[in-house]
């Protein structure tokens, strides 16, 4: 929990949470500050995609706010993300977390009933990287909840099961004094089953952090593995084209070896604004939830072949290309 709790020296915090719901839709609920920007220093984005590939069916509200009050309710922890005439979002120290936002374009109510964090040897992804002072961290606080929710927005006619019901919540947060360069996000969640990944260029170097789960594997990758510098490494490749939405990595260390190809179709992505230190930029990601995985994962002895253990694929994933793998990166036209 201390992880998913406020930084108070970070230069911007954001907290990320995509909810599964009911239709097959997902909601994307954005809150976000850079206490010391000029303008545009505190979002709250709320974007609602129903399961279609047309991203122009996608409900989108950007909400720059005067005022985001980061509130401190015990010493254990809890928490609560304030915002004056809005709404909140609050984690208390089981991680339970309540959603509670009235707009006069949206309304959300949403309350977690169960967790399910990183993996039982850690609670973020980062594991000790996260005690380094690097200039970004990022944690998954969970990678499925089950919550209670209702929903209405203006303007826009929600399918019945979207209206209220039980979705399933995954959740994330960023600090940092610097958002990188270049970015790839990928996540996707079928049961048990899961994958998570996040990574680019930082501090000159690429590198990347990933997780993936099911019944019987519980694999990580991190850096030194997931590493390369100045285009190359021993241990990781990877390749992204937003020309074709696609993006393959693979990483290995002396035991295990991990590939995934993750691709989406054009029409389907949706823009988000990221923060910056003069503030909010907006259109500097591109998102989709219909991307397709395939993952392969090997496993080797030490002086053997790798040999081929398990495959798997992943429907209706995310995939996220940001800042300089993002061409499209600040123009005005907000879908693409």
């Amino acid at each position: 929990m201390n992880h998913n709790a406020p930084h108070k020296g970070s230069a911007f915090e954001g907290y990320y949470s995509k909810f599964d719901l009911p239709s097959g839709a997902h909601l994307a609920l954005i809150i976000c500050q850079v206490p010391e920007a000029e303008s545009k220093p505190y979002m709250i984005s709320f974007t609602y995609v129903p399961d279609t590939k047309d991203a122009a069916q996608v409900y989108q509200k950007e909400v720059w706010a005067d005022e985001l009050h980061m509130v401190t309710f015990s010493k254990d922890n809890a928490f609560g993300l304030e915002v004056p005439g809005i709404g909140y979002a609050r984690w208390q120290a089981d991680s339970t977390t309540e959603y509670s936002f009235e707009h006069e374009d949206f309304t959300f109510h949403a309350k977690t009933t169960t967790r399910t964090p990183w993996s039982s040897e850690t609670e973020t992804p980062e594991a000790l990287l996260v005690h380094l002072p690097l200039p970004l961290h990022w944690h998954v606080q969970s990678l499925a909840s089950e919550c209670n929710f209702d929903m209405k927005l203006s303007s826009y006619d929600l399918p019945a099961p979207d209206r209220s019901g039980t979705a399933t919540v995954h959740q994330e947060k960023n600090w940092a004094q610097s958002f990188p360069a270049a970015h790839m996000w990928l996540q996707a969640r079928d049961g048990d089953r899961g994958f998570c990944c996040a990574g680019g260029q930082i501090l000159g170097l690429e590198a990347f952090l990933l997780g993936y789960r099911s019944k019987d594997l519980n694999i990580d990758f991190r850096p030194p593995f997931a590493t390369r510098v100045a285009g190359l490494s021993p241990f990781m490749s990877y390749s992204t084209s937003w020309e074709d939405r696609r993006f393959e990595l693979s990483v290995q260390s002396s035991r295990q070896k991990l590939t995934v190809t993750a691709s989406a179709p054009e029409g389907s992505f949706f823009s988000l604004s990221s923060p910056f230190p003069e503030g909010h930029r907006e259109n500097f990601l591109g998102q989709s939830f219909q991307a397709r995985f395939e993952i392969k994962i090997f496993e080797s002895g030490w002086f053997s072949p790798w040999e081929l253990v398990k495959e798997d694929v992943f429907e209706g994933g995310s995939l996220e290309f940001g800042g300089g793998y993002y061409p499209p990166a600040g123009s005005k036209e907000r879908f693409h």
